[in-house]
């Protein structure tokens, strides 16, 4: 199981904002990351220096995300949803988008329901709960 540092997953972002910057060829990890990249503007200043990033104490000051981890996020849940694990996230997102009419706003609200899985997995020391991932998101898509 691939596991990145800290370090190397802010060098990857780093090095995919500057290979768009140049038009640069990607693989297709970089490539779908890239998107990401693209939809959040607000980080590009971050991205575009990568030794003041690696530097950089992200710990939610004054409401500021850490670019890294939400853009690690939306291309983990792409991740998700291409090979349908766990089984039914897919769905759920697709139907969370169309209710939403944004696949950005829907992962959005994904992020939420992974991040609390994640918590409640760490907080119990129980692996992550994939059906109660899944139920969240279906949640999130049925609610007004």
């Amino acid at each position: 199981m691939f596991n990145p540092s800290q370090e190397d997953v802010r060098r990857f972002f780093c090095q995919v904002y500057a290979k768009q910057l140049s038009d640069q060829l990607s693989d297709a990890l970089e490539t779908l990351a890239g998107l990401w990249v693209d939809e959040h503007p607000e980080y590009h200043s971050d991205l575009a220096d990568s030794e003041a990033a690696l530097k950089r104490h992200y710990g939610g000051e004054a409401g500021q995300s850490n670019p890294f981890l939400h853009l690690s996020m939306h291309v983990s849940i792409s991740e998700q949803c291409s090979i349908d694990q766990p089984r039914g996230i897919r769905q759920a997102v697709e139907l969370l988008a169309a209710k939403r009419n944004s696949l950005h706003d829907a992962h959005h609200e994904v992020m939420e329901c992974l991040g609390t899985m994640l918590w409640e997995s760490q907080r119990s020391g129980q692996p992550p709960d994939g059906q109660a991932y899944i139920d969240a998101v279906q949640r999130q898509a049925t609610r007004d």
